[in-house]
């Protein structure tokens, strides 16, 4: 039996940074939300662990080695679980690698989730979130693939309630960006947390409490790739756009609409005029997971029910 998880792309909705601990780490507060965009995880049984990747984005991709968050991933399940099987892991790639939208995280996430279903060993979600956070700060957040408030330097997560139904589109320029470059770079004041209640019923309410919040890194980010600049003007005015912002440290930016269809259509212009930048479309999900949804294809995680875009 094989077992397929998808990946989604991470999106900070806001990014706000408040403080710097005395080691150097910087403490973050920002929503993050999840798109029906992504890379897909499939796993077989095997007497050994083997990787394999392929997919348009598998050019960005540094190497298949030890080293590889995915293998990492297993491995680190595979020694904690004590499971003397292996697995056959084929990676689709098609989030672009160091764009900040979590692209390795939500794979190294997807992971932990396929592999837990194959190799029956379902732990609860205390133990899958410790061996998450050893991989990365993003991992724990991506392997709950829903709404979730952030802290700390990325490791404190609250759950947030379930957003409304918003369409997004993704563009990066093909820069990708490494998250340390970034931070070095931020100057200036921090922000205060910003963290909202009631989560809002609708695409509008939504875009309204988000237009008070910002991305303190998107300056910093802009600074060191000013194509990131051009690509929030050319989201801003895509038709029907609310809302233009940079995801994480870069280079992805996102532009939220009120339906899924205007992402799509805002999408496909998009992608018409800029085609050697990597886009996408889709909308937020409403919804996680379980291990048997992921088993049975049944997941609003299991690709296959709205297109994707990309140059």
């Amino acid at each position: 039996m094989a077992v397929r998880a998808f990946a989604p792309a991470k999106v900070n909705l806001y990014l706000h940074v408040i403080g710097r601990r005395a080691d150097g780490y910087h403490l973050l507060d920002s929503l993050i939300a999840f798109a029906d965009i992504g890379d897909t995880i499939t796993a077989a049984p095997a007497d050994a662990l083997a990787l394999t990747v392929d997919g348009p984005e598998v050019a960005g991709i540094a190497g298949l080695g030890d080293d590889n968050l995915v293998f990492r991933a297993a491995r680190l399940l595979k020694e904690r679980g004590r499971i003397e099987a292996g697995a056959a892991l084929h990676l689709e790639k098609r989030l672009p690698a160091a764009g900040g939208i979590g692209g390795g995280s939500s794979d190294a996430a997807a992971v932990l989730r396929a592999l837990s279903y194959l190799w029956d060993r379902q732990l609860d979600n205390e133990a899958l979130a410790a061996l998450a956070l050893e991989l990365g700060a993003d991992v724990p957040a991506c392997l709950a693939a829903r709404p979730v408030w952030v802290g700390g330097i990325g490791e404190e997560l609250q759950p947030a309630p379930f957003l409304p139904a918003v369409g997004i589109v993704l563009a990066n320029p093909r820069r990708p960006l490494l998250t340390a470059d970034v931070f070095r770079r931020r100057a200036g004041r921090f922000s205060s947390a910003a963290r909202f209640e009631p989560v809002p019923a609708d695409a509008a309410g939504l875009v309204a409490a988000l237009t008070s919040r910002r991305n303190d890194l998107t300056e910093a980010a802009v600074a060191l790739a000013p194509e990131i600049g051009a690509v929030l003007d050319r989201l801003a005015e895509l038709p029907a756009a609310l809302l233009a912002r940079m995801s994480g440290s870069g280079a992805t930016c996102f532009a939220l609409f009120a339906d899924h269809a205007a992402a799509l259509a805002a999408g496909r212009a998009l992608a018409a005029a800029e085609p050697g930048w990597w886009t996408a479309a889709g909308a937020l999900l409403t919804a996680a997971p379980s291990l048997e949804q992921i088993a049975n294809g049944s997941s609003p995680l299991i690709p296959g029910g709205r297109p994707h875009i990309s140059a």
